[in-house]
């Protein structure tokens, strides 16, 4: 089933002109904003931090469109879609050609328990938790700390860690090109209207709306791929169809958080054909129903409690709690 659905949805190709109104209406809607907000800051902050809030959204939504360009996906043409990742890096504050590689690992390996670690929310299975030293599995418990993953983590990654060549991205060339060309670009973007304005006025308007997206952007991955039932396989006893259709969830959003969003809760059809754009990816679930069966739905709500789920039990196949130790 999930080859034919595959060949199904390779006819919701990119389709330019649906692409680029995308892409207008969003950054003029989100640059619009800024404007307004840095106007704002200077009459009452309170109100700035309001607008940071539909702000990020868009800057969520710009995100996705960077995403889509990873794939080859907004448009027909790779060039145009590496081009404008590149170009979307710089408000979204990722590195297009390294968030790139390490998202195509994602996909290549979603599933599968044996090549975690890149791309992925970090999950230890129960064996290897119960193996760890205290210290380690205390450093454990805090990385899947709600509070600690996304309230501190999610901005900080975006914000700092992102502009540092660390591991595997400090030995690959390219991988050390995207981030420091981007920090070069940063600079440029945000010193230009730090020298006319002030540096105060700049971040007291940008930082809250890339913190607020940070977090937004956080727990969609999240909820993404950690939820009850799950799945994880070994080695050859992974298969890519089941992979993407239990093991990506379907995040059933209200109607302006999915259009904030840019569709990704529908994660099921992208992992199941990433070259589909996200204005095609509710076309696609409406032209399969079983896509609504078999995939786990998960409501706004329902996605609270994943946040407890820690650690994949090997022996009953499911991500389970701490508590459940």
């Amino acid at each position: 089933m999930g080859k034919r659905l595959s060949r199904q949805f390779k006819a919701y190709s990119a389709d330019w002109k649906r692409s680029l109104y995308q892409l207008i209406t969003t950054a003029t809607a989100y640059i619009a904003l800024l404007c307004i907000m840095f106007v704002t800051s200077r009459v009452s902050y309170l109100l700035t931090l309001l607008l940071a809030i539909p702000a990020a959204g868009l800057l969520v939504r710009l995100f996705i469109i960077q995403h889509d360009c990873s794939h080859g996906s907004f448009f027909k043409s790779r060039t145009a879609n590496d081009w404008l990742g590149r170009v979307l890096g710089v408000p979204t504050m990722t590195p297009y050609g390294h968030w790139k590689q390490g998202h195509a690992v994602h996909h290549a390996s979603s599933g599968d328990l044996s090549r975690r670690g890149r791309g992925d929310v970090e999950t230890l299975t129960v064996a290897e938790y119960g193996a760890l030293p205290p210290l380690s599995k205390l450093g454990y418990r805090l990385y899947r700390n709600p509070f600690v993953m996304v309230v501190l983590g999610a901005p900080i990654n975006f914000i700092l860690l992102q502009r540092l060549p660390r591991g595997r991205s400090f030995r690959e060339r390219d991988a050390r090109r995207s981030i420091l060309s981007l920090n070069i670009a940063l600079v440029a973007a945000f010193g230009l209207p730090m020298a006319i304005f002030g540096i105060v006025p700049v971040v007291a308007t940008y930082l809250p709306v890339m913190i607020i997206a940070a977090w937004i952007g956080n727990w969609l991955f999240y909820v993404q791929h950690q939820f009850e039932g799950t799945y994880w396989e070994r080695d050859s006893d992974c298969n890519f169809q089941a992979a993407a259709l239990r093991g990506s969830s379907y995040f059933d959003l209200p109607p302006v958080l999915q259009w904030f969003s840019g569709n990704i809760g529908l994660h099921h059809v992208h992992h199941l054909c990433s070259r589909v754009p996200n204005y095609h990816l509710q076309a696609c679930v409406d032209g399969a129903p079983d896509l609504q069966r078999i995939t786990k739905r998960i409501t706004l709500r329902e996605s609270l409690g994943c946040w407890r789920l820690a650690l994949w039990d090997e022996e009953r196949r499911a991500l389970v709690s701490f508590r459940d130790l």
